[in-house]
């Protein structure tokens, strides 16, 4: 009886979060298997001509704008996730290590966390702007012209850069914190016998820092690759709905941006369906780079 008074108050407290993820988290993706198989749904009269297994995917897939999506995507992906990790484990080492102005430092690295991401991103957009942006300027100190970034006909590759800085920029908040929090519960003894041995502290971050990190650098892997498959919000912060610099509208698209694309033609015939074709798509593709890195770790992570 009193097990069941328990498990009864449990279920009270897990209600609320139960209730929140039951409507904006299960009900989303049920009901976007749902409507990727509807034929001409129209989402403002909530009719449909039938039911169909293929031809909501087949459209997206060859849509234009896809496999460019596509490409940006997994450009932000392969790029993005591997240097802001290492770049945040070489902080969170470097933090760690410092006494003085270390809360100051730490401030500083978090700032990206608590910042509105669309206003960062347009704080970068003026940073890499051709004329009186802070990078070019610095570029010319050492003799190197000034590079269009994000202007008027600015080229796939320059506008790519800097929206991949700006990415690996704003990412590093989180990762930096659970690194810290990760090398701070790190048991001082394995550095005292090094220390005895006269190991070097490169030797030392390679041999036990980073295996006794290892469970921590796979979740942060695994939830970077998550986030950036989902990028959308740098895109815009740094070159609106154009999605691009001007005169290259659409160059940055993401499978995300697709989505959105779609929803708001919510009047469209088959908008809705096609914005959930997408959605499932991005879903498969990122379950399947999310099991292997997860396969991958299972050999590399020691607990």
């Amino acid at each position: 009886m009193l097990e069941e008074k328990h498990n009864i108050k449990a279920w009270l407290y897990l209600a609320p979060a139960m209730i929140l993820l039951a409507v904006f988290t299960f009900y989303p993706i049920f009901n976007a298997f749902f409507l990727v198989f509807l034929k001409d749904f129209n989402f403002l009269a909530g009719t449909f001509e039938g039911f169909t297994l293929t031809e909501n995917f087949v459209y997206i897939l060859n849509k234009p704008d896809f496999k460019k999506a596509l490409l940006n995507t997994l450009m932000i992906v392969f790029v993005s996730v591997p240097v802001s990790v290492i770049l945040a484990l070489l902080i969170s080492a470097w933090l760690n290590s410092i006494k003085k102005l270390q809360g100051f430092f730490q401030t500083i690295f978090f700032l990206p966390y608590v910042t509105n991401a669309i206003a960062i991103g347009m704080a970068f957009a003026f940073l890499f702007h051709r004329n009186y942006g802070l990078i070019n300027t610095m570029l010319n100190w050492i003799g190197i012209p000034s590079v269009n970034w994000v202007g008027l006909g600015a080229g796939y590759w320059s506008s790519m850069f800097a929206l991949l800085v700006f990415i690996i920029w704003s990412g590093l908040a989180f990762k930096i914190m659970v690194f810290l929090s990760g090398l701070q519960s790190i048991d001082k003894q394995y550095y005292d016998a090094a220390k005895v041995d006269s190991t070097p502290r490169s030797r030392i971050f390679t041999k036990i820092t980073v295996p006794l990190l290892s469970p921590m650098i796979a979740y942060i892997t695994i939830t970077s690759i998550i986030g950036a498959f989902k990028e959308y919000t740098a895109v815009i912060g740094m070159f609106g709905v154009r999605l691009g610099p001007a005169g290259n509208d659409g160059a940055l698209v993401t499978i995300v941006a697709l989505v959105y694309e779609a929803i708001s033609r919510s009047g469209s015939t088959g908008a809705y369906s096609e914005a959930a074709a997408a959605s499932i798509i991005l879903f498969a593709i990122t379950l399947v780079f999310t099991l292997i890195n997860m396969q991958i770790s299972k050999k590399r992570v020691h607990f």
